[in-house]
């Protein structure tokens, strides 16, 4: 692990995986709280490592430590839930050794019960006699090579504060600005990290030109194209441009079924214009068109979402019976949503 401040979550974290690990190695990158303090009651292997703006350098640092056969790395407001440890250790005593890279699932956004709502799949134990490294300073990740499995084990992040919000976006500033040229993946990161800082303009800029410069090869960078054109149509929401925001949405529709978040976006567009039976027909699309086996999906996007939205537009085309159902059958999958809850004592003063 790399961590610098870290008091609030990093024994929660290693608590949940101190019986799973052989070693435990800690790369503090300039602490100034009790992070080393805590540590210390896990493991005597804590390194320092001057901060100098690149994730992968310091990943790589703490990967060097390393003396076990397989590496696993977490971030400090990571966990191992129970049944996961159960899971984890199963295949500790049973590990294919002829595997290099085990791919472990990453509940990285939960909604507000704990649920997770959106899993990635991510290199999580890796063969330490491969040497494999970490590149790009920011978002840094693994070149995926050797024998590859994914197992159904789930590393589950619990963010518990905010941090830097310009941590991200002033790395990537930097590298611009020392005339570093940016990647494909690094593009698509500073639109995202310039959208999540509301600056909609700029990003919307970004986007514009990553998606010009990369829409022949839509097929081939389709994990990156798809939620780039998913932001950009949001940055012209935010802007007040409803044509443009659906401009990009229905320009996926070249490439592709429509998928449940595109969907729900475009029917969001003509909910708010009211044109609702418009809205309802794409709501309805979205439910079609289940995305459940994907990764990296906003799971909501599948069914709770257009459920929702679907109690709206049936009740302003005047339908309560459907509207109320709708209702009911999102309450069956989050019954303590704020929103839900709400809607439900509506229909019972009804």
């Amino acid at each position: 692990m790399i961590v610098k401040n870290e008091e609030d979550v990093i024994g929660r974290c290693l608590e949940s995986v101190k019986d799973i690990a052989d070693e435990i190695i800690i790369v503090d990158t300039g602490s100034t709280d009790r992070t080393k303090e805590i540590v210390s009651q896990y493991t005597d292997k804590i390194f320092d490592f001057e901060w100098i703006d690149d994730f992968s350098k310091a990943r790589n640092f703490s990967f060097s430590k390393a003396t076990k056969d397989y590496i696993l790395w977490l971030d400090a407001d990571d966990v191992i839930l129970e049944q996961d440890y159960q899971k984890f250790m199963e295949l500790k005593k049973n590990i294919d050794i002829n595997v290099d890279i085990y791919r472990m699932k990453y509940n990285c956004r939960l909604d507000k019960q704990g649920n997770p709502i959106v899993v990635e799949n991510r290199e999580r134990l890796l063969k330490r006699e491969k040497n494999y490294q970490w590149i790009s300073p920011i978002h840094e990740v693994i070149t995926l090579e050797g024998i590859i499995r994914n197992v159904d084990i789930a590393i589950t992040h619990k963010k518990e504060k905010i941090k830097d919000l310009n941590r991200n976006i002033d790395i990537l500033e930097k590298m611009i600005n020392n005339g570093e040229k940016l990647d494909d993946r690094q593009n698509f990161v500073y639109g995202r990290e310039l959208f999540f800082l509301q600056k909609y303009e700029k990003a919307r800029d970004v986007y514009e030109q990553f998606v010009q410069n990369n829409k022949k090869q839509y097929n081939e960078k389709r994990w990156l194209l798809y939620p780039a054109i998913l932001e950009l149509s949001d940055c012209y929401k935010y802007l007040g441009d409803r044509e443009q925001c659906l401009e990009c949405l229905f320009s996926i529709l070249k490439y592709e079924i429509p998928r449940p978040e595109c969907c729900c976006k475009i029917g969001s567009v003509f909910l708010e214009k009211k044109e609702y039976e418009i809205a309802k027909f794409w709501f309805e699309t979205a439910l079609q068109n289940n995305e459940k086996l994907r990764e990296n999906v906003n799971i909501d996007y599948n069914e709770f979402i257009p459920y929702l939205n679907l109690c709206v537009c049936y009740f302003w085309l005047g339908d309560m019976k459907k509207s109320n159902e709708y209702n009911e059958m999102a309450g069956k999958i989050k019954p303590n949503d704020e929103t839900y809850l709400k809607n439900r004592c509506c229909f019972s003063e009804k």
